[in-house]
């Protein structure tokens, strides 16, 4: 190509295009202004800035009544042009549906999230825009990154160039078979020595361990897994106790079997902090916009009742 000619090219703009399209299909620049809503002078001086810029004339112009054709260079033309301009439609399309808030979000999440808070922060979304796209990655690294992600739930903050909005508070608590400990309350002295199923050593697992700990509890620990259903499984089957979060408690519908129990600590242990997090200083996507406060209004209706209850 040469340069010359790339250079006139490019100054072909998309109304020049629109203007010789409807030209083509109406056969007249009047009716092609009617149809545009523009002046027939205004149409020509479109057409004329057209072929100065491809240096050429793109119709034949018999006058008179006969309609205008195109010449060879404007059949070339023509056949790219509608090419650019359904394209130009398309991304014009894509705009729309972006503000809209049907574009795309990459959430990151972890388990007790995405059984509890998750779920109805996509249905809202998918019911208020039907035609977004969500795709989600659950990961439980000792240290997440954001990386390409829109939003990232963690328990805990992150370090970083990231910005947060915390959830929720989330208290630890004993699950315990039926018949374990005592109804009410149980001090954490009582489970020195007892046997106890437990996450791996990832996330906020070391803290609350430390702070067990610290309150003079040293569990025996028989079995270690990141799968809550399994951890209360072992519960079940008598192999263990297990101090979880509620969230996760919730998320397994552990109040409704009668063959597990739900104790308080005393001492209570420190709160698993939930946060949501973003890249710092990005602008969020109205899809991600709406994520954040839906998470936020999802978190508020599920403040942790009193572990009696």
């Amino acid at each position: 190509m040469e340069v010359a000619t790339f250079e006139r090219v490019s100054n072909v703009e998309l109304r020049h295009l629109a203007a010789m399209t409807a030209i083509a299909e109406e056969g007249s620049f009047g009716r092609a202004a009617t149809r545009l809503g523009y002046t027939q002078s205004t149409v020509s001086q479109q057409i004329a800035a057209l072929e100065r810029a491809l240096g050429g004339p793109v119709f034949d112009r018999p006058g008179g009544p006969k309609p205008v054709r195109l010449t060879p260079l404007g059949s070339v033309v023509l056949d790219h042009g509608r090419a650019l301009l359904a394209r130009a439609e398309a991304l014009a399309d894509a705009v729309d549906r972006f503000k809209a808030g049907d574009g795309r979000i990459d959430i990151g999440t972890f388990q007790s999230v995405s059984n509890v808070i998750l779920p109805s922060v996509v249905r809202r979304l998918r019911d208020e825009h039907p035609g977004c796209d969500i795709r989600l990655s659950e990961e439980e690294p000792e240290q997440p990154q954001i990386g390409d992600l829109d939003l990232l739930f963690y328990d805990g903050r992150l370090d970083g160039d990231v910005e947060h909005r915390k959830l929720l508070d989330d208290p630890y608590l004993l699950v315990a078979g039926a018949g374990t400990f005592p109804e009410g309350p149980v001090p954490l002295e009582l489970l020195d020595g007892a046997p106890m199923v437990a996450w791996p050593l990832i996330c906020d697992q070391p803290v609350m361990e430390q702070a067990v700990a610290l309150g003079g509890a040293r569990p025996q620990i028989v079995f270690r897994t990141a799968v809550n259903d399994t951890l209360l499984s072992m519960v079940r089957a008598g192999l263990g106790s297990a101090v979880l979060p509620w969230l996760a408690i919730r998320g397994a519908d552990v109040p409704s079997d009668d063959r597990l129990r739900i104790h308080e600590l005393r001492p209570s242990l420190p709160l698993r902090e939930i946060y949501l997090h973003w890249r710092a200083g990005r602008i969020h996507s109205p899809l991600a916009g709406r994520a954040v406060e839906i998470a936020v209004e999802v978190a508020a209706e599920l403040a942790p009742p009193p572990a009696s209850a």
